[in-house]
């Protein structure tokens, strides 16, 4: 006799599978729906730090046209232009710990200049200047301009996180620890430390002593010997800039 095909066999499904299959159908659709959110928020972000550089560009550039234009004025009226006190200086290690006295050592490490070729920023005034002048013989340092302090964290850039060093990859290591501060990018992170902003100690702080390589060439001059005697220690001013991009 022939089977009946008039009637459906029926597979029985436990409840717990469905259970189940309903619980990891939800937790997809939460995931997918969290995915969507998130790259909004990427999405409105990177416009906001879009315009922020945008900003700071226009800010620099503003800038050194002021300067420019100033500097003109003064030539044109048979005079001089002296520029503003700089604020910010960058301080490179060049000695070893032999033979320092503990003061100038005490210094060093309140600089976080630990080793050799160490390099921090400092903000420049009466105490830390008395400071540095105490270390001249062991350090050399100046005033650096933005393209200094651009490719020094650009390149060099490691955060300081719970006592480890971080390479600074994306954005969201920024924002994490220095946002309450109202700095979320790699660009607010400059533009605090080149003004010296109010929040420049935090943002200082943040950042490990950028470990600098040898200059490309050599040192020039003798290390013991102060800059203006063709050595290599003390205040460089500008000349700092020079240096840094043959360590960089």
């Amino acid at each position: 006799m022939a089977p009946d095909h008039r009637f459906r066999v029926l597979r029985y499904v436990p409840e717990s599978v469905l259970k189940k299959r309903k619980a990891l159908e939800k937790v997809a659709a939460e995931r997918a729906q969290k995915t969507i959110e998130i790259r909004k928020a990427a999405k409105a972000k990177r416009a906001v730090i879009f315009k922020r550089a945008e900003q700071y560009v226009k800010e620099y550039r503003a800038k050194e046209r002021d300067e420019t234009r100033l500097r003109r004025q003064a030539k044109a009226n048979n005079s001089f232009y002296v520029p503003p006190e700089a604020k910010l200086a960058f301080v490179v290690r060049l000695k070893g710990i032999n033979k320092i006295a503990p003061k100038p050592r005490k210094i060093l490490q309140l600089l976080r200049l630990y080793r050799i070729n160490h390099g921090t920023f400092v903000k420049l005034n009466k105490a830390t200047l008395n400071m540095i002048q105490l270390i001249q013989p062991y350090v050399a340092w100046g005033y650096p301009n933005l393209k200094t302090v651009r490719e020094l964290i650009y390149k060099r850039g490691f955060a300081k996180v719970d006592g480890q060093r971080i390479p600074i990859q994306d954005n969201a290591i920024i924002e994490e620890h220095l946002g309450k501060f109202g700095i979320i990018c790699v660009e607010d992170l400059i533009h605090e430390i080149v003004t010296v902003g109010p929040n420049f100690k935090q943002s200082s702080a943040f950042l490990w002593p950028f470990k600098l390589s040898n200059p490309t060439g050599g040192f020039k001059g003798k290390k013991t010997n102060h800059f203006i005697e063709g050595g290599e220690a003390g205040n460089r001013e500008e000349f700092i800039n020079g240096l840094v991009q043959r360590m960089n």
